[in-house]
């Protein structure tokens, strides 16, 4: 029989009972302090349960504040300095050929003629009219002359009348009667008097008469009120033109006019006399003016202010109504390009950005819109530098401590 398996044996499992189950005696029989790890055991298990980080998580990115031209940018659409339909002010038949639609015409050139039917007879009575009120005039004259005489010789003889009363010459019924004589001649006088006012009032009636006729033969004529061109045809010969009827459309196209709608929050940017510029969607053409009006009321629907720019068409390219990409120069300003997606609202309904500062602490920065680009939005009315929230800015409001995680280049 084999001795030494079994004491190999008997050895091994003497080993394992010492290491498995009197480890804490055996390391002190080698020397080694057992109560460490005992210990740090024993701490383990009586320790408390660490505290829940409860601070929202939120993405920042860094921005840096940028000079740049603040230009503000408009889509509106180009439109006539003036245009206007001429209309008919009288009821007559059209005796003038008329004129083709695209037609240049200067100021004053005839569009529409009307026959004149019997207004040359009306002119005539008016004229013979006040030939006849002129010439009652001096008889009216004379008249008050006369009236004025006789007064004067009533005037005398009461006079005399007087003077031998008080001198015992005369009776009392001789100067009653010089009393009835005078107040009969200034009754006479103011006759005279009236008479001539009625002339002259007739005078009047008469030259207003002529001139009402002669208004009526002017109105025959039609004629541009500006140099332009027709935007319509002239109206037919042999029709009928009554009050109000139109004779033709005339527009003006040099200069020609930029029309655009400014939001209230960039209006304070544009003044009159600022340089402008264009570029008509029609050819992709540019073009260069100069404000010459904003608008002092909104409008009522969209809040937006009515802006004109002059632009010079001396060679007409530019039609009425194009569609023009408008840029209206503008004091350059420090602003910040930050994504779109960023912005947000505070509790009183501002638009703004959330921003971490260096204590990890939230804050709201009310923000101007400058300009949109396809890579952002520029803004001003942040710091220099700041870290905007462009990812959480929703969940989170001013003064509350967050986990910032700084945004790849690459997002």
């Amino acid at each position: 029989m084999r001795i030494l398996p079994i004491l190999a044996a008997i050895a091994l499992a003497v080993i394992l009972y010492m290491a498995v189950l009197e480890r804490p005696t055996l390391m002190s029989f080698f020397g080694a302090d057992g109560g460490d790890e005992t210990a740090e055991v024993a701490t383990e298990d009586t320790a408390p349960a660490p505290v829940k980080d409860t601070r929202v998580k939120v993405v920042v990115q860094k921005v840096t504040a940028q000079s740049i031209d603040s230009a503000v940018v408009l889509r509106g659409q180009t439109a006539a300095a003036r245009q206007v339909d001429v209309r008919a002010e009288t009821s007559a038949v059209v005796v003038s050929e008329p004129l083709r639609k695209g037609a240049a015409i200067e100021e004053g050139q005839i569009m529409c003629r009307l026959d004149a039917g019997t207004r040359h007879a009306a002119m005539t009575q008016a004229n013979a009219q006040l030939a006849e009120a002129k010439s009652r005039v001096p008889e009216a004259e004379a008249r008050v002359q006369e009236a004025q005489a006789r007064l004067e010789e009533a005037k005398i003889n009461q006079n005399a009348s007087s003077r031998l009363k008080e001198g015992g010459f005369a009776s009392t019924s001789r100067v009653a009667s010089s009393d009835a004589a005078v107040a009969a001649a200034q009754a006479g006088v103011s006759s005279a008097q009236s008479g001539l006012s009625s002339a002259r009032a007739g005078i009047e009636g008469a030259q207003a008469a002529v001139e009402g006729a002669q208004a009526e033969l002017e109105r025959l004529v039609i004629k541009a009120p500006f140099s332009g061109l027709l935007e319509s045809d002239t109206a037919e010969l042999g029709s009928l033109l009554q009050p109000g009827a139109l004779c033709a459309t005339v527009v003006q196209l040099d200069p020609i006019k930029l029309v655009g709608y400014v939001p209230e929050s960039q209006v304070n940017r544009v003044k009159v006399g600022a340089i402008a510029g264009a570029r008509l969607a029609a050819g992709g053409s540019d073009v260069q003016g100069r404000v010459t009006f904003v608008s002092r009321s909104s409008d009522p629907t969209t809040r937006t202010f009515l802006t004109e720019i002059e632009v010079p068409n001396p060679d007409l390219a530019i039609r009425d109504g194009q569609t023009a990409e408008i840029l209206i120069a503008s004091a350059g300003a420090d602003a910040h390009l930050v994504p779109q997606s960023a912005l947000t609202l505070n509790d009183e309904g501002a638009l703004g950005l959330r921003v971490v500062n260096d204590a990890n602490i939230v804050e709201f920065y009310e923000v101007v819109l400058v300009r949109d680009t396809v890579n952002g939005v520029w803004v001003t009315g942040l710091p220099t530098e700041a870290n905007i929230i462009v990812v959480g800015q929703e969940y989170v409001i001013k003064g509350v401590e967050v986990v910032p995680t700084p945004r790849e280049v690459t997002q």
